[in-house]
């Protein structure tokens, strides 16, 4: 077999594929024994009729056909892997040349992972937002901890901002009840916000016994999208005493025997928040960095389709009605147009990322072990609300385990990236990286670990 590269552009080339027939024997024998199987001839039994008669019945064409079928995907692959091209997305292939008993000829166009100069990332520089921890930020969390441990007393008096009613809804769009809208003693927290819009406000001031109308837009079932007017009525009312802030309540909630302690322990752990909320902020303000500075030539057809994916995924949730879809987006003060606009921009931003990330991770040799893959299904199949197991069997089904260890590595190849650039918080203090994202790792250690 022989084969050539053509760059096309930076992010798609052309590869020219020539196959003699004498290289297709494995392919005939595959086909001949699969249209045995099918064809049924007087005085053989299944699969075992001659070639020669196999063709006779079919016709060599059909033969042909079962051959070029089962022989593109395997020589498309061994063109790819002898010329080291870096494929992304599906190929086009178009047969150019098919002489029986002589060549097989085809050409692929497929998007490849472009060449990205990296640069010495000692060079740069990023600002964050600096923090302190205030007083009230430990007096947040006591009161957050408190309420784990208050109980709730019935009132009689109207209902206040944080207090916990029983409450009943109904509702009607035009006139016309929504069975599907009504409920009768429903538990909420006033000022939650954890129900439908306007409900807080609606609700405080009323007593026990009490109805409320109001507009709201009702956001799932028929009437989705709709305007109906919402009935209220409040059944009780309770709200909710807390413990004395005391070393009784720290030996209550705590392992700690006096309230200094156990404040002393939130301190610890708002700041522990507060850091993991800067180095978010680090590894954004990188990211973007690097997306700014370093030229990325994006493949179009994977812009394409990640674009086409997100709309067919909105279109699909108003049962591929686009005039549904166009209505909804109205509603929210948007519009077609600039939900088009801003899926292709979020495209080009996600695969400009990923190229980079990869272009990173090649170049620094970053690896993955088995206990940072196992952590971050773990992670995943928690902020999913599933076992591990159920995790890991749905992202197979999918075909996207590669996707998680990619996408593992990409996170680890910033953070690597991280640790090499300077960080100021918004006091001109120098942010220390390796106490949040760990010691910058020696490309050369990396590999002496992989081996």
């Amino acid at each position: 077999m022989k084969s050539t590269v053509e760059q096309l552009s930076p992010t798609r080339v052309r590869i020219n594929v020539e196959v003699p027939f004498d290289e297709l024997k494995p392919e005939f024998d595959k086909a001949y024994k699969a249209l045995a199987n099918q064809v049924k001839i007087p005085g053989f039994r299944p699969g075992k009729a001659p070639a020669k008669l196999i063709e006779t019945r079919v016709g060599r064409g059909a033969v042909l056909e079962q051959v070029v079928n089962d022989a593109l995907p395997n020589k498309y692959a061994e063109a790819v892997q002898t010329a080291e091209v870096k494929v992304i997305g599906q190929p086009e292939i178009e047969i150019t040349k098919l002489e029986d008993g002589s060549e097989l000829a085809f050409t692929a166009e497929v998007d490849v992972r472009p060449e990205i100069t990296l640069p010495d990332y000692s060079g740069l520089e990023v600002a964050v937002d600096a923090f302190t921890i205030e007083d009230a930020d430990i007096e947040q969390q006591l009161t957050s901890l408190r309420q784990r441990f208050g109980t709730l007393t019935g009132v009689e008096r109207a209902v206040a901002d944080g207090d916990f009613v029983s409450i009943d809804l109904s509702a009607t769009v035009d006139g016309v009840d929504v069975p599907e809208a009504s409920t009768t003693g429903l538990s909420h927290e006033v000022g939650s916000g954890q129900l439908i819009e306007g409900l807080d406000e609606a609700i405080i001031g009323l007593s026990a016994g009490e109805s409320k109308d109001f507009t709201s837009t009702l956001v799932a079932g028929e009437h989705a999208g709709k305007d109906a007017v919402i009935t209220v009525t409040v059944g009780s009312v309770k709200e909710r005493e807390l413990p004395e802030a005391d070393d009784e309540f720290a030996q209550l909630a705590s392992e700690f025997d006096t309230i200094d302690e156990l404040k002393e322990d939130l301190k610890t752990r708002v700041e522990r928040v507060k850091k993991v909320e800067q180095a978010g902020q680090i590894r954004d303000k990188v990211l973007d960095t690097l997306l700014e500075t370093i030229e990325v030539p994006l493949p179009e057809a994977v812009v394409k389709a990640e674009v086409d994916a997100v709309i067919h995924d909105a279109v699909h949730g108003f049962d591929h009605d686009e005039a549904k879809l166009a209505e909804a987006l109205e509603a929210q003060g948007s519009s077609r147009e600039e939900f088009d606009k801003d899926t292709q921009e979020a495209a080009e931003k996600s695969v400009k990322t990923q190229l980079l990330l990869d272009a990173i991770a090649e170049a620094e040799g970053t690896q993955v072990g088995q206990q940072e893959l196992t952590e971050r299904i773990l992670f995943q199949a928690q902020r999913y609300g599933m076992s591990p197991e159920q995790f890991i069997q749905q992202v197979q089904q999918a075909g996207q385990l590669g996707a998680v260890f990619a996408d593992v590595r990409r996170g680890k190849a910033l953070a690597g990236v991280v640790t090499q650039v300077k960080v100021t918080d918004s006091d001109g203090n120098v942010v220390d990286t390796a106490e949040l994202f760990g010691e910058p790792v020696d490309s050369d250690d990396s590999e002496a670990a992989a081996e």
